[in-house]
């Protein structure tokens, strides 16, 4: 069969049991599509998993940054460092939230925050920081957490790669300031779309519970129920950031199985490892030296063009045309035109991650790609670069 036959193999495919499928089927028969018990039954199952105090289901994880960063009440001219290369939504929210996006380059082998060179861009404008768990590799939290101590600065993990990774032995999620993950499909853990934030704060926690549903300041869902009060009262302006149960119906079997998913797209990882170690064509990514589970949200080698004989574009387009799907994540966010023409980012400010986001895919990686889905990716690859 040539490659023009064979079914697409996507860079990433959310798995849906039966399980789950039949409760949604049951959420949509039960008349309570929109937030409501299972909404609560899964923000209960999520704190239980993470090990967090508070856990709030939101629609989306830029949802999540955005409130949770509001929560801090951000005055103009005050800043918030994080890293240039993520996907746009982490520098969005800052934005939107009343705060200026401070860079600082990455580390060359994990692609996570540099934490070393954090100190250098703190300032007295300077309120928190978000670190993102680049692909579910932990950022090193210690010395960012002491460093944040010491500055009095508050710290939002953009932890949306990061549901089920571990940093020295605990788990994102169960200990720091307060961390945000997404259930977008390609994520390890899915709701269709839908994040949730976690947090120690409570003062935070309650915000955000205010903010993600309008300013209302009792739970709402529940009023048009046999026990429910009509009556209630906006505290402040809110916005339209609530899960929906169809939503938590889903999630509540993904978490089930998120264990499983971790391990299978762990063997995927550790065979690609395994099987490009040697490739000039590619350099792979690199483990942080400190202990940790790495979740595996997404793999992604760097290619080398001069050993590949080909530039990313042209690898992408040669795979696509073999019916695989490549991913990429990211381009380097300072480099789109908004936060050039109004921050003044340049070309060369930050040559780590400019020249991670010129090279890095995401290779196809997901936990029902079967043994044989990754081998016509690896050999799809040596006939590409003529290896044997």
């Amino acid at each position: 069969m040539s490659g023009s036959e064979q079914e697409f193999l996507p860079f990433s495919r959310p798995s849906i049991s039966q399980a789950a499928i039949d409760e949604v089927v049951a959420c949509l028969r039960s008349g309570w599509i929109t937030t409501g018990p299972r909404t609560a039954k899964f923000e209960s199952a999520l704190k239980s998993y993470l090990g967090a105090p508070q856990v709030l289901a939101l629609s989306s994880a830029t949802a999540g940054l955005h409130l949770a960063l509001l929560a801090l009440k951000l005055e103009p001219g005050d800043e918030v460092i994080t890293t240039p290369l993520t996907f746009a939504a982490t520098l969005n929210t800052i934005v939107l939230a009343g705060g200026r996006p401070v860079l600082v380059d990455v580390e060359p082998s994990t692609y996570n925050l540099d934490v070393t060179r954090i100190p250098d861009a703190i300032t007295p404008r300077t309120r928190a920081i978000v670190p993102v768990h680049f692909a579910g590799s932990p950022v090193d939290l210690d010395p960012l957490y002491a460093l944040a101590a010491e500055e009095d600065i508050r710290v939002i993990e953009d932890a949306a790669h990061a549901i089920g990774a571990e940093y020295r032995g605990r788990r994102i999620g169960s200990f720091g300031d307060t961390q945000v993950f997404s259930f977008h499909p390609n994520k390890n853990l899915t709701t269709g779309e839908g994040g949730a934030v976690a947090t120690r704060d409570e003062a935070l926690a309650k915000t955000v519970s205010l903010l993600r549903f309008h300013g209302i300041d009792r739970e709402a869902w529940n009023r048009f129920g046999p026990k429910g009060q009509q009556d209630y009262e906006v505290v402040m302006p809110g916005y339209k950031y609530n899960m929906m149960d169809l939503q938590a119906a889903l999630g509540l079997h993904q978490l089930a199985e998120l264990g499983a998913f971790i391990e299978r797209r762990t063997e995927l990882a550790q065979r690609y490892q395994t099987r490009l170690n040697g490739w000039p064509q590619w350099t792979l990514p690199a483990p942080p030296a400190y202990p940790h589970r790495h979740a595996w949200h997404l793999y992604t080698p760097l290619i080398n063009p001069d050993a590949a004989g080909m530039d990313r574009a042209a690898f992408m387009r040669s795979m696509q045309d073999k019916q695989i799907g490549i991913g990429l994540h990211y381009r380097a966010v300072h480099l789109f035109p908004y936060y050039r023409e109004t921050f003044g980012f340049q070309p060369g400010d930050f040559p780590r991650a400019e020249s991670i986001a010129d090279r890095i895919v995401s290779l196809p990686l997901f936990p029902g790609m079967s043994d044989q889905d990754q081998d016509r990716v690896l050999e799809a690859m040596a006939t590409l670069f003529k290896r044997m």
